[in-house]
């Protein structure tokens, strides 16, 4: 059995070993190094210390000098230099001899504190009063027409703005700005606004169309009681609802009507079954009307509609408007066969004999057809954030033949629009699409922060910082990390975007668990934290904060404990719904109280007063 002086001058042996390979690896990146802005010199040259520190087994280090008393290297990511250096001090004074420490100073603990709340705040601009971590909440179109909706988000708790260029047109996205522009200066807050490019989206192509009808299905309690009214979106027919809001069907209305139509009025109609059913119209919302229906109805184009008015007399009877055609689908089951077709013409389900002998597979487009010169026979394949999977059987130039492999025991529902993911294919995708490059001179001139979508490599960083070069742009940069490609390539996508600043990263998870595998995920989502901790470079944890909560009122008590990590980033980003403004105090709150327990991934201690009597109590940190 070894002796404590033994274990001593191994581990001060092992020391020497990671600073010389430190000194080697950032001598082996000099040129790289010398190209990024002052402001990241010293975080630059730390985050390439970390990373010849992680080539060693610091496990194994840790627990050897936990063995000896000391504190180990784990939460060394954004003083790497500083803190070996102290380690080996240490063992050196344990050993009985004067260590001859370099006259150089390196980032110390209070230092890499100060690098990474200057860098969120040239970011993201000044903290909340009462919290260290940032909220981004996505605007919903809603936000481009109420100047209250806005006013509500900043009270609540917003400190950035994100806008998805995906989504409405430049004329939104303008009202957008200036309504949080507006409701800043209101409310003596500066909130920036951060835009998200589209990037590119390899999704399902457009299905064939069903019959234009809907269907207003109230949910109902186990006696058959109306639980929770259908709820509808009455408007004129260019007036759609937010993708994101929580309704059941649309009913478009012309514009007479719709200017009769008060909270409070009902409007009767006869189904297409002859069922006599009413609609309560709720509350407006931007240019359109809520309306809640305890009927189950069937409602097609051109039906009649019978507005009663609460407070005065008489009727006024008009039509239903067209109706959108019903959303068509194909379910898949395990072991069935998809058709993924270059053509771009409308998906169908699998066509069956009599017998139930498969006459037709299913088929359905993708959004992005060149991808067919790069997947290959055996590699996997995701629909529908995963939900459907599958492996790729057969590939020609225009389709791929796909064998489904999970799927839901009763068959799996695949829509229009929904996402693919290809994990183990090296697509030749670049991160700027055409319409991206459309919308950056926009986004250079109206926002603080660019989200570049779908980054994978440092050249895509390097397209990125020519164009705003050209535009001579000075505006913050996030990256959105989404792809196992994008994941693996960080520390050269970091090192490359530092030529500009202020940058930060997003971790995008929704697409990024699917591509790194949901069992790797978790692991894969703290390793680029310790990754951005190390060059004090912001972190966003994004996609699906609270979303139940966001949607449909209630939270889940996994989302909740999710947003109480959350805290460990700089900033966590809100998508929208329904109950965004419950969501943005939810978040607050969870925020502001856990700043008590963690920084970062460090957990504090904070005083329990009665615990020497056996008895705990965590009222004092209770949020109002």
């Amino acid at each position: 059995m070894q002796t404590k002086e033994q274990i001593i001058i191994q581990l001060d042996q092992k020391l020497d070993a990671i600073l010389e390979k430190i000194q080697r690896t950032e001598a082996s990146y000099e040129t790289e190094l010398m190209q990024v802005h002052s402001i990241y010199k010293k975080s630059a040259q730390n985050l390439v210390h970390y990373l010849a520190l992680r080539t060693f087994k610091i496990d194994q280090i840790e627990e050897e000098l936990h063995h000896i008393g000391l504190s180990g290297l784990s939460s060394i990511e954004g003083h790497v230099l500083d803190s070996v250096l102290g380690t080996k001090d240490l063992l050196g004074k344990l050993l009985g001899k004067k260590e001859n420490m370099p006259s150089k100073s390196f980032i110390s603990i209070k230092k890499s504190q100060k690098l990474q709340r200057k860098n969120s705040k040239l970011l993201f601009g000044y903290k909340a009063r009462k919290r260290f971590t940032r909220i981004m909440v996505t605007l919903p179109n809603t936000a481009s027409e109420d100047l209250g909706f806005v006013k509500n988000l900043l009270a609540n708790g917003m400190n950035c703005a994100r806008i998805n260029c995906a989504h409405d047109e430049p004329s939104d996205w303008l009202n957008m700005i200036n309504n949080v522009k507006t409701a800043s200066l209101k409310q003596h807050k500066k909130c920036r606004i951060a835009m998200d490019l589209s990037g590119p989206k390899l999704r399902t192509g457009p299905m064939i169309e069903g019959p234009r009808v809907i269907h207003l299905k109230p949910e109902r309690d186990d006696l058959g009681k109306v639980s929770n009214p259908a709820k509808i979106w009455i408007a004129p027919p260019d007036v759609p609802p937010s993708p994101d809001s929580d309704f059941q069907a649309f009913l478009p209305v012309d514009e007479v009507l719709f200017s009769k139509i008060r909270r409070g009025n009902t409007l009767n109609f006869i189904d297409s079954r002859g069922k006599k059913c009413k609609i309560i119209v709720e509350r407006k919302e931007g240019k359109g009307k809520w309306g809640l229906c305890s009927d189950s109805a069937y409602v097609e184009t051109g039906i009649e509609l019978v507005l009663h008015k609460e407070t005065q007399t008489g009727r006024t009877s008009h039509r239903v408007g067209e109706l959108l055609p019903k959303e068509q689908f194909v379910v898949l089951s395990t072991n069935d066969i998809l058709r993924l077709h270059r053509d771009p013409s409308p998906g169908e389900p699998a066509v069956y004999s009599e017998n139930g002998e498969l006459l037709k597979p299913a088929h359905i487009s993708c959004t992005l057809p060149q991808i067919f010169n790069d997947v290959k026979i055996g590699e996997p394949i995701y629909f529908d954030d995963g939900k459907i999977e599958g492996v790729i059987q057969e590939v020609t130039s225009d389709e791929i033949k796909v064998k489904i492999t999970h799927a839901k025991n009763q068959g799996s529902k695949l829509k229009a629009d929904k996402g693919i993911n290809l994990p183990d294919s090296e697509l030749q995708v670049s991160g700027l699409t055409k319409k991206d490059k459309e919308d950056i001179s926009f986004v250079a001139q109206h926002a603080d922060a660019v989200n570049f979508s779908f980054v994978n490599t440092k050249e895509d960083v390097l397209e990125l910082l020519g164009i705003l070069e050209n535009l001579e742009a000075e505006i913050g940069i996030i990256l959105k990390i989404e792809t196992q490609k994008g994941f693996s390539n960080l520390p050269s996508i970091l090192l490359t975007a530092m030529r500009s600043y202020p940058i930060g990263v997003m971790t995008a998870r929704g697409d990024l668990a699917i591509e790194t595998g949901w069992k790797n995920f978790a692991s894969i989502q703290q390793e680029i934290m310790r990754i951005c901790t190390a060059a004090h470079v912001p972190n966003v944890w994004a996609t699906q904060v609270l979303e139940n909560l966001a949607k449909k009122g209630t939270p889940s008590r996994a989302e909740i404990t999710d947003a109480a990590l959350a805290q460990q980033a700089e900033c966590v980003m809100l998508n929208k719904g329904s109950y965004i403004h419950k969501a943005v105090r939810m978040l607050d709150k969870i925020l502001r109280r856990m700043q008590r327990f963690q920084r970062k991934g460090q957990i504090v201690l904070p005083r329990l007063e009665n615990a020497d009597r056996l008895i705990l109590s965590h009222q004092p940190f209770d949020i109002p």
